[in-house]
């Protein structure tokens, strides 16, 4: 049931993850959304085109999950009929840290869900269609944002569909979720409009992707598993979940020149060649059941969008337009879906306005920046970590490195911090809890006895 209207259209470009989370935020305030997509969509859990990296591991971070559910309330009901893994983290769930050990398998009342990216987006799409003033366009391109002569509100979408026919869509907000965020950089460039710095961090990522089907003797003290390189020396790693039809999807990932094999004799020995053989040992009976798989991943990047001082009327970049985080870590499907609920608040606290989109792009860039800032520290410091890492690191980025190990082995003794740093990693919580004087007494033990160990 649509709520106070803010407008009569609104269009979004893009139906993956945060085009879709976008749709089901807009949908309570305009009369008509549509979601513009260039592939057709199947109707079926498959990879598309549009996103080649589907075929590859995916998680949905809790953070994320919530998220989803605060705008679908069935979203976590179908992704559990659908076939998805429910797991307890982080007891079922086994992190290995070469030199600092292995997390304890504790249990803090919590779920994740293992399902493929495929899975987890045709549960989300099957949501938003059931929007019934939301239209999806599959087959449809966005081929160029249009705006008033000044370049200072947005008028709608040119689009073209699959037989080459063009349409202009008008529109009151156009929501950018097309991961690249062309459109809005070209409309700014076309206009001589400022356009965000970017942030990057050029990390070399290589990964593999196959799939196994679990066997009966499968491991029963853990159902998913990070093992991480050691690292600078090192940069091998392997993750693995179980996904809906009782099998394992198994990522093994390099960096700098490591470039896991897409056969199953070189992707074996690379898995044996871990810091650990958990991986390996698991797998090495087991029936595969996919081919093998190849992205590369050339670097992250931050358009800090909430650095500018303008922005045009109408328009709104999300998801991977605004930030592309590196796969690895698992955060860009969460930190769309969180960034889509926050325009849901941004929409309702706005409606008795006068003119409600009047400076929605800024309150959204301001109000959205903890939660990309979070979850890219996160995962910039340990990208950093490789001198061959392209990118520049923090004046304190050896202190950071130290507190992050000391955060860790605080961790492994202490189920109150394990759980604070998990919550903060799963993003259910902001990076400030970890400030709590009570956590920094444990870390600076951590790091005393750490500086004594080097003597």
């Amino acid at each position: 049931m649509l709520g106070k209207t803010i407008g009569k259209h609104a269009v979004v470009i893009g139906a993956g993850m945060a085009g879709l989370a976008a749709a089901g935020a807009l949908a309570n305030y305009f009369e008509r959304v549509i979601v513009l997509e260039r592939d057709r969509l199947p109707s079926q859990a498959v990879p598309r085109p549009g996103t080649p990296q589907s075929r590859h591991l995916h998680a949905l971070l809790p953070g994320g999950h919530r998220a989803l559910t605060d705008l679908f309330p069935h979203f976590e009901r179908d992704l559990a009929e659908a076939g998805s893994v429910l797991l307890r983290m982080p007891r079922d769930f086994r992190v290995e840290i070469p030199r600092i050990g292995q997390l304890p398998s504790r249990d803090f009342g919590w779920f994740f869900y293992g399902a493929s990216r495929p899975l987890v987006e045709l549960t989300t799409r099957r949501q938003v269609e059931r929007l019934p003033n939301l239209t999806m366009r599959p087959g449809c391109r966005a081929l160029e944002i249009t705006a008033t002569p000044d370049g200072g509100m947005i008028t709608g979408v040119i689009c073209e569909d699959a037989d080459g026919r063009q349409e202009t869509l008008a529109a009151d907000l156009v929501v950018d979720a097309s991961g690249r965020a062309a459109p809005t950089l070209t409309l700014l460039r076309s206009f001589g409009q400022p356009v965000p710095d970017e942030i990057v961090i050029g990390v070399d990522l290589h990964y593999t992707t196959t799939t196994f089907a679990i066997p009966e003797d499968a491991p029963t003290d853990w159902r998913g598993i990070a093992t991480h390189p050691h690292a600078p020396e090192r940069s091998r790693a392997g993750y693995m979940l179980p996904a809906e039809g009782r099998r394992w999807v198994v990522t093994l990932a390099g960096r700098l020149g490591e470039r896991p094999p897409a056969d199953l004799d070189g992707f074996m020995d690379y898995a044996r060649r871990l810091e650990t053989q958990t991986i390996y040992d698991a797998i090495k009976h087991a029936e595969r059941q996919g081919g093998f798989e190849r992205y590369a991943f050339p670097a992250s990047a931050w358009r800090r969008f909430d650095r500018l001082g303008a922005f045009p009327r109408g328009l709104l970049p999300i998801g991977d337009s605004i930030c592309r985080f590196n796969p690895v870590h698992g955060q860009g499907m969460s930190v769309a879906a969180q960034e889509a609920r926050l325009l849901k608040q941004l929409l309702k606290s706005r409606a008795t306005k006068a003119d409600p989109l009047a400076g929605l792009a800024l309150a959204f860039f301001s109000e959205s920046l903890p939660l990309v800032e979070a979850p890219w520290n996160m995962s910039a410091i340990p990208d950093l970590v490789y001198p061959e890492t392209r990118g520049e690191r923090p004046p304190d980025f050896e202190s950071r490195l130290q507190h992050n190990a000391a955060l860790l082995r605080a961790a492994i003794r202490d189920p109150a911090v394990h759980r604070l740093m998990a919550e903060v990693q799963q993003l259910l919580k902001p990076p400030s809890v970890l400030q709590d004087p009570a956590v920094e007494r444990l870390v600076q033990l951590e790091l005393s006895q750490m500086s004594a160990e080097q003597v």
